[in-house]
Parts: C-alpha cells; structure tokens; sequence
C-alpha cells in the first residue's frame, strides 16, 4: 500500500483512502490533496508570466505580471530572468510533476524566491494603508492570495508522487486551472478596485453608463458623476472629464453627466466631455491623446469597483498609470453579480486583445 505518512509531511493526519491505479490504495490527507490542486496552480501562474513576457515583445505595454507580483524594487532585467526561469519551471511541473531531485531543488527556490517578494507586497500593502497613502475597502491585498497559492505550489512540489499519480488528478488540476481563470479577476476587483488610491492629479476622469430614455441618470452612472465632482469639489483636481456614449433616448451620457455636475456646484469651465468614449478602450485612447496635448501627467479614473482593473489595463496599454477611485454606491446593485461576471470576460478579452492577428 502506499500512503503518505509522517515521515514524507512531518505532521500525521486522519485520513480517508483512495484507489491508486492497479487496486493499490493511498491514504488522502490535507497535504495530498493540496498537491493535487497544485498543478493547476502553477500552471495557471506559469502560463500567464510567459504570455505576459512573450507579449510585452509584439506589443509593449502588454506586460501584466504586476498584477500578481511587483518586482519594480528589483533591477528589470533581473526580475525579467526570474520570472521567466520560474514561469519555465512551474509549466513543467504542471506537465510533470514526479521532480527529479534536481528539478525539484530549482522548483522549490525559485517558488521560494516568489513567496519571499509576494510578502514583501504584502507588507508594502500594509505601510501604504498605515500611512494614509490609500484607502482599502478590503484589507486583505491580493499579493496574500498569491503568497498562499505559491504555498500551495510549493507543497505540490514536496509532496511525494505515487506512480501514475492520483486518481483524477488530471481532471483536478483543469478544474483548479479554470477556478483560477475565474478567481484572478475577481479577486483584482475586490483587492484592486475597491481600494482608493486618490491623491492630487490633473484630471479626473468619470466613465459613462446608461441613461434612460427620459434622461435621468441610473443609479450606476449616478454614484460615478457624484463621486468624481466630490474629488473636483474637494480640491484633488482642477478639471473633470465626462466620457461616454449614446443614451437610451436623446439625452446623450456625457450630457447628462455634465448637467448633473453643474447642478453640484462643478462649474462649467471646468468640464470637458469625450461624447465619443463608447467603450473603455475608447475612453482610454481618448482621454490619452486630449491630456498629452495639454501636457498632463496624473489622472484620477472613477468607476464601479469591478470596473477598476479594466480601466487601469486599458490606459496600461496606452503607456499611462492612472491612480483609480471607485464610485461611492448608494445602494448595492441588484444586478451587481451580473456585471461582475460579464467583466470576467470583458477583462480576459482586453488582455488578450492585442495578440490578435
């Protein structure tokens, strides 16, 4: 019989069995079914760094490794070679995980090398949050989430392989594959887009949603005018742009926004409209080329939370960093689970966008 015991984990834990291919049994811990789920994991982390690097080199501007992991305290060249030799270790575990002892060795360090700056993020979190720099809305940072899903890869790597593996871990390891797909942006949008990262800028950009057919605002584009004339009105900055598209009637987004932020006490010299921003890529590449002309370098982008990350991509993708501010919501939206699911999608689709033939 073949069992993982204490003298493979240095812990003893109850346990049920399970059948190993040809009868034999293995007992199921903790520890085996966290290696299990562990190919997926690393294969998720492995696949989406060398993505991130191979893209940065047909289109720069791609690289979005720094939404898992900041190495920007580190000389680019070197954070580029780790990356890339643990993204070439973790897909090969992902395939083969019975490690020789070598492979082994080098998979574990360079994981280790991961963790250590994850919790470095953490802590950079943390001093940030201290000091008043930004306000969380989740005080957990996504960089913990990473520091635990690393954990999990390395006890992947640790823990010792029967022949032919585990029963259905092929099948674990695409669910867990596909539950990362799934679980990363959302957690971008609550780690993320949920903390508030205003500070002194030149502009601050306000992004459309609907407006019914007889003008009024929804409660969605409501919440995102009242919290960019807010910022306007509190001194962050000295102009404010409305973008967005058609209404559902005459009254055109950006006419309704502009109107809405008069009415607050926003005055009208202070107002610009991007009436062709029909989209967020649209927005981005709008705003980018109206604020370079006039010599703008810090903007303040305001949405819903789960729309954050999205927003924060697409001017990525224009060479700007733009410090996010999420809408202050009156009420939680009915339909909220809804758009976030939608942004899953919508924000896999931009990132991959640029690959496209």
């Amino acid at each position: 019989m073949i069992s993982i015991n204490d003298s493979e984990t240095g812990f003893r834990h109850s346990s049920s069995s399970d059948l190993l291919p040809g009868g034999q049994t293995y007992k199921r811990t903790p520890w085996t079914v966290a290696a299990s789920w562990g190919r997926g994991v690393a294969l998720f982390l492995g696949v989406f760094t060398l993505l991130n690097i191979a893209g940065e080199l047909r289109y720069p501007g791609f690289d979005a490794n720094i939404w898992w992991i900041d190495f920007r305290a580190m000389e680019p060249r070197i954070s580029r070679v780790i990356l890339t030799l643990a993204a070439v270790f973790l897909v090969a575990f992902a395939v083969r995980p019975r490690l020789s002892r070598w492979r082994r060795t080098v998979t574990l360090t360079l994981t280790a090398v991961l963790y250590v700056v994850c919790i470095f993020n953490v802590i950079a979190f943390y001093v940030l949050l201290a000091r008043g720099t930004i306000t969380a809305g989740v005080w957990i940072p996504f960089s913990l989430f990473v520091s635990m899903a690393l954990e999990v890869v390395g006890i992947a790597a640790v823990v010792k392989r029967p022949e032919g593996g585990w029963p259905r871990e092929g099948f674990t390891t695409l669910i867990v594959l596909a539950f990362c797909a799934a679980a990363f942006p959302l957690a971008q949008m609550f780690c993320f887009g949920k903390t508030d990262y205003r500070r002194n800028a030149d502009a601050i950009v306000v992004f459309g949603a609907r407006v019914y057919s007889s003008g009024r605002m929804s409660d969605a584009l409501a919440d995102r005018v009242r919290t960019g004339c807010d910022l306007y009105l509190a001194g962050y900055a000295p102009m404010i742009v409305f973008s967005g598209g058609p209404g559902d009637g005459d009254i055109h987004e950006t006419a309704a926004m502009k109107a809405a932020a008069i009415k607050a006490g926003v005055p009208v010299e202070a107002i610009i409209t991007d009436a062709e921003g029909v989209n967020t890529q649209t927005t981005a590449e709008n705003t980018v080329r109206m604020f370079e002309a006039k010599g703008m370098r810090r903007v303040l982008a305001v949405s819903h939370f789960y729309h954050l990350p999205r927003i924060k991509m697409a001017y990525q993708r224009q060479g700007w960093d733009v410090y996010t501010v999420p809408a202050r919501e009156s009420y939680r939206l009915r339909a909220m689970p809804k758009y976030m699911a939608r942004e899953v999608a919508a924000l896999w689709l931009y990132y991959v966008r640029p690959l496209a033939p």
